[in-house]
């Protein structure tokens, strides 16, 4: 007769913990007192929904979580995000456990590009210096020079002398835009981010006649037809930083959804309108990111499962440059 560590381990290997809950539990106060028991740290990430962001002891975007995953003396790390963050957190970590509500919790623009296609596109270009987004697999990572996110991926690609050549994957936009930002001719792979590319810009050009006071912020992996009509452009923590410094009290904003959780906290007397994409919905959630529920960190937590591992020649590899986008970022005070 099957266990229930047994049941355990074999509902995880579907991605999650399949356990029935006490409807009566205060999930909020028994993650807080499983926190302290295990010396356990949660990292979310600003697209997770509000309770999850309301647990953490850390909210980011990847560069600030990274860093976070870095210096943690915790000795597990729950990673309410998607997959590649969790794995960055790995990288980083050989050491402890790194755990992650979801399995299933990939990315649209992680998958656009698949390891092996990826290494016969590098080999087309043997010269060229591989800048990677952050997110990306820790396989395309090992295969990488240095790793950029949208807050330091202007910093990155200059820190690489004029007379080298560029690849950078695989956000094509955010690299269109890095482009413009910095002058630099680079190879793109085609890849994208399923929730900044379906922005529709005609409801967000009709959006903005009907709040003719409202900014229109919006995040670099956004199409360029749509980063022509921003107001600002930023990473996640950017556009956060941005509504609380600007003097405008009403802004439509251009990426997931998450992030207005923490613009309204931070701002309660500021409107914040999601921007609509091209289908019927009112805002724009990352169906990868929403995996992850209250329900799911406080069973991750309690059994420490689903962990995530990783081969150590492949962490080894993807460490490295994942090192160099740091020592960049802490140069340039990011």
């Amino acid at each position: 007769m099957e266990t229930s560590v047994e049941k355990i381990k074999r509902v995880s290997l579907q991605g999650y913990l399949d356990v029935d809950l006490d409807p009566t539990l205060d999930l909020f106060e028994e993650i807080e007192n499983l926190k302290k028991e295990k010396n356990a740290i949660i990292l979310a990430h600003y697209y997770q929904d509000a309770d999850i962001q309301d647990v953490a002891d850390y909210i980011g975007d990847s560069l600030g979580l990274a860093q976070q995953a870095e210096k943690t003396q915790a000795e597990i790390i729950l990673f309410a995000g998607v997959h590649f963050m969790a794995e960055t957190a790995k990288i980083l970590n050989p050491g402890k456990k790194v755990l992650l509500p979801d399995l299933r919790a990939g990315c649209s623009l992680s998958d656009s590009c698949p390891p092996e296609k990826f290494s016969a596109f590098k080999d087309q270009h043997p010269d060229h210096v591989v800048i990677s987004y952050i997110n990306c697999s820790a396989e395309i990572k090992a295969m990488s020079d240095i790793i950029c996110t949208s807050s330091n991926a202007a910093h990155v690609v200059n820190s690489v002398p004029r007379d080298k050549k560029i690849i950078f994957a695989p956000d094509k936009n955010l690299g269109l835009y890095v482009m413009e930002q910095t002058g630099r001719d680079m190879v793109l792979w085609d890849g994208s981010c399923m929730v900044h590319e379906i922005f529709s810009l005609q409801k967000i050009q009709k959006l903005k006649e009907r709040h003719p006071a409202a900014e229109f912020i919006a995040h670099p992996e956004c199409e360029t037809a749509v980063l022509e009509i921003a107001d600002f452009i930023g990473s996640t923590t950017g556009l956060l930083k941005h509504t609380q410094n600007s003097p405008a009290t009403e802004f439509i904003v251009a990426t997931e959804a998450g992030i207005l959780h923490q613009m309204a906290k931070a701002s309660p007397k500021k409107t914040f309108i999601p921007a609509p994409p091209n289908n019927s919905c009112a805002c724009n959630d990352c169906p990868h990111m929403k995996l992850n529920t209250l329900e799911k960190v406080y069973i991750c937590l309690k059994y420490e499962m689903p962990e995530l591992l990783m081969e150590e020649a492949t962490r080894k590899k993807a460490l490295i440059p994942i090192q160099r986008m740091l020592e960049i970022s802490k140069a340039h005070g990011l």
